[in-house]
């Protein structure tokens, strides 16, 4: 196989399937499937015009991908949105390209970006918002790793760990409402589940029913967001919440935790407190310090800090984000809560003030501009 040969037609096909009207990432995918064809064809069947065979073979890709699209939004449109409980049937090959992108080449990040972008159909932007680096960064390690794997053989999969990472960016997508991708994520988390007997592809099983139980009380009917304290605990999908909590039963009695396990239980005890008066906090906190110490995510620190405000009173909880990067992502937001509780409208309505500006949707945004108007007026700054 000359590699070189191919780096070099790459552009070229690139540039004709663009030509032919084909959006870039879309281009850009098709030719990255052509070349891994190439690399498990040529070497047995030399084609005798390699940038014809490139050309033709990348088209039939792209019109491929493009029907295969549009019939999955026809799919939408017509399932209903919450998922069926229990096992899954018809099973198609979309798990396997989630595998097959987790390449042993890539390194782990590198894997879970290409995958989205090739497989779960994000977009570079959400996916460095996900990572929390700039999107020309993320642009950068995306075509790095494309570029990698153009020249390896697709013979062995990617682990689970980067699988379960995937599908738990994608569903994360789906549930703030960016992309409506989480009942798709929870589709293949069933059939991963069903094939692999693991207890942490378990514990996102269960973490994805608990969060999406709570969906249809996330937003009033003017689509504005409802905080999970507000939130109206009979709209909750009471048969997601029972599935998703046997199955974290289940998976933590095998006495090998992992991150998606201490999240579900996390979700579990919000969804067993029957008002938000009466969440175990004390336990919740508890559970996010297993997270931390299994993570070591900026992120679980700052849940932890609100947790330990809710759990200890809210100068606890300031105490524990002033620790903690301001840059951090919804850490204004967290800190404007707990300067609220602690009865400082004025720092908490600036707060909220600045979280909006950092917010990353609409709807999120719009929330904390109403936060910290009603602050203002009740302050007199409104």
């Amino acid at each position: 196989m000359d590699a070189a040969l191919l780096r070099r037609l790459t552009p070229e096909v690139l540039g004709v399937l663009v030509g032919r009207g084909a959006d870039l990432a879309a281009a850009e995918d098709a030719v990255q499937e052509a070349l891994v064809r190439a690399v498990g064809v040529w070497p047995v069947d030399p084609p005798r015009d390699p940038k014809g065979w490139l050309v033709t073979v990348a088209w039939h890709r792209f019109l491929d991908a493009t029907r295969a699209d549009t019939a999955r939004r026809r799919r939408e449109d017509l399932v209903v949105e919450e998922p069926v409980p229990g096992p899954v049937s018809g099973a198609d090959d979309t798990l396997q390209l989630y595998f097959l992108c987790a390449h042993p080449s890539l390194t782990p990040s590198s894997a879970v970006a290409l995958t989205l972008r090739a497989v779960g159909g994000l977009t570079t932007r959400q996916i460095a918002q996900a990572y929390l680096v700039p999107e020309a960064t993320m642009a950068q390690r995306i075509s790095r790793a494309r570029r990698t794997v153009s020249g390896v053989r697709f013979d062995q999969p990617g682990d689970v760990a980067t699988v379960l990472r995937v599908l738990y960016l994608v569903f994360n997508e789906g549930y703030s409402g960016a992309v409506d991708l989480a009942a798709e994520a929870i589709r293949l988390t069933r059939q991963l589940a069903a094939a692999i007997d693991h207890p942490e592809v378990a514990g996102l099983l269960a973490l994805m029913l608990l969060h999406h139980a709570r969906r249809a009380a996330r937003t009033a009917p003017d689509g504005s967001l409802v905080p999970l304290a507000a939130q109206d605990r009979t709209r909750w999908d009471t048969t997601l919440i029972a599935e998703g909590v046997r199955i974290l039963q289940a998976a933590l009695a095998r006495d090998r935790l992992g991150e998606f396990q201490a999240q579900a239980a996390v979700a579990a005890l919000h969804a067993d407190a029957p008002t938000s008066g009466e969440t175990d906090w004390v336990q919740i906190v508890e559970w996010y310090d297993e997270l931390a110490r299994l993570t070591d995510s900026p992120v679980v620190r700052l849940n932890r800090a609100v947790a330990v405000g809710e759990a200890d009173g809210p100068r606890a909880g300031l105490a524990a984000l002033a620790v903690l990067d301001p840059a951090l992502p919804r850490h204004a937001a967290a800190a404007a809560y707990l300067h609220e509780r602690a009865g400082d409208l004025a720092t908490a309505a600036r707060s909220y003030a600045d979280a909006a500006q950092r917010a990353g949707n609409l709807a999120e945004r719009d929330h904390l501009v109403r936060q910290a108007a009603r602050l203002n007026a009740a302050t007199g700054r409104g």
